[in-house]
This record gives C-alpha cells, structure tokens and sequence, in this order.
C-alpha cells in the first residue's frame, strides 16, 4: 500500500492539514509513522476521512464518528444510532418545512399586517411554544 505524506492527503481530501492532526489526536484517523518531520498515511484514510464527513454532514458529533470505527480502524456502523439520527433529521426537516412554509406565506399575505394574518399568528404562537 502507497504510504502518503500529509500534504499529499491535504491536497487529495481537501481537508486541512490542522484538521488531520486534531482527528488524529481524536484517534479518527490514524498515521502509519514519519518520513523525517512529516506525519505519512495510508490510502485507507480517505476512506476514514469521507465517513468522518458524512457522519459531521449527517449532524454526528467527533465522538459518534468515533464510535463508528473499530479497533483495528474498520467502519463499524451502529444501525440503532444511525435510525436515530435519522430521526432526528426528519423532525428538523418537519420543522424547517413548517417555517419555510411559514416565511413563504408571510412574504404574500395579503393581509394590511402580518398581525392581522391568522396564519402569521399561528406561527407566531407556535414559535412561543417552542414547537
């Protein structure tokens, strides 16, 4: 397997090189030694680094991600954590369609003041009510 130099997984992933040491010192990722000063990976961490991605990009926290590996650094996914996290997407995508419906509504209303739409109002109280 090619071993790869910092700056080569910095240019191929995208991902700083501060942003490599931090998920190393997580134990995210992990490299396979130096070459002089510079740290050296295996092609395995992209593949580390895109699940690492999608799991910040699904709402995960670092310490999820980490979960999500295996000792010996295999993708180890958790199906009940992933159906609850995908949970909560849907309640924040109900949420988020409520209120773009909401923001929708209010850039039309023909009423003279938002105050006086009763669908503005209703929004307003669920607002209050925190849901």
């Amino acid at each position: 397997m090619q071993e790869l130099g910092i700056g080569e997984v910095v240019r191929r992933s995208g991902v700083p090189a501060s942003t490599l040491r931090y998920y190393e010192e997580r134990g995210l990722i992990g490299s396979v030694g130096r070459r002089g000063l510079t740290r050296v990976f295996d092609e395995t961490v992209f593949e580390r680094l895109a699940l690492i991605t999608v799991g910040r990009s699904a709402g995960f926290s670092l310490d999820e991600i980490a979960l999500m590996f295996a000792a010996d650094g295999r993708p180890r996914l958790d199906r009940a954590m992933l159906a609850g996290k995908a949970d909560e997407l849907d309640a924040t995508i109900v949420r988020l369609t409520v209120m773009r419906d909401g923001l929708r509504h209010a850039a039309v209303c023909p009423a003279a003041s938002h105050l006086e739409c009763p669908t503005f109002r209703r929004i307003l109280r669920e607002a209050g009510s925190g849901g």
